[in-house]
């Protein structure tokens, strides 16, 4: 009867278990894959050295730093504000900063931006280009809908003679998590 009640412990305590790990398994999310487009106009709000309430640039991008804001449409955001803060060095490279879209229900995307400014224009830009940037971006998340979104943009942006606005000209994927119905 000992024997008995020992080998029953120990399978219910084997049963215990498993059911443990079973369900504090986390499932990966499921995602969908969304094309991602978007067109926009940013207002350089601020540019030059770091001295800010708050300073963020350090080490080999201290040069400069930038703050952007601007307004948008694009697939899936539909109209959408952007705001982008970044430092720089003396050469074009930025980077060590942040940025994020707002669509206007208030759902967000927060991006990793960083790269190289080019001075002139490439063949496939407008006479008035006076510099661009074509870099990938990354989409490190978001709230609402966006929360846990992932997913790659690559820009084609310029600086115009034209006007004082940078013009921002993106094309990737969007991986958004499929919520549970």
């Amino acid at each position: 009867m000992k024997l008995f009640k020992t080998l029953l412990f120990v399978a219910a305590a084997g049963c215990f278990s498993f059911l443990l790990l079973t369900c504090n398994r986390q499932k990966a999310p499921k995602t969908v894959e969304v094309p991602f487009t978007a067109e926009a106009l940013g207002e350089y709000k601020y540019v030059g050295p770091d001295t800010l309430e708050v300073p963020k640039c350090s080490d080999s991008l201290s040069a400069w730093r930038a703050v952007v804001e601007g307004t948008g449409t694009g697939t899936p955001m539909g109209s959408f504000t952007v705001h982008f803060d970044f430092c720089g060095d003396t050469v074009g490279h930025y980077g060590d900063g942040y940025a994020y879209m707002v669509a206007e229900n208030g759902d967000t995307l927060f991006l990793d931006v960083g790269g190289q400014v080019f001075e002139g224009k490439l063949e496939t830009h407008p006479e008035y280009v006076i510099s661009y940037w074509q870099d990938t971006f990354y989409i490190v998340g978001g709230t609402g809908k966006y929360e846990g979104a992932t997913g790659t943009v690559m820009s084609d942006d310029y600086n115009s003679s034209e006007d004082p606005y940078s013009h921002h000209h993106w094309n990737g994927t969007l991986l958004l998590v499929e919520k549970n119905k």
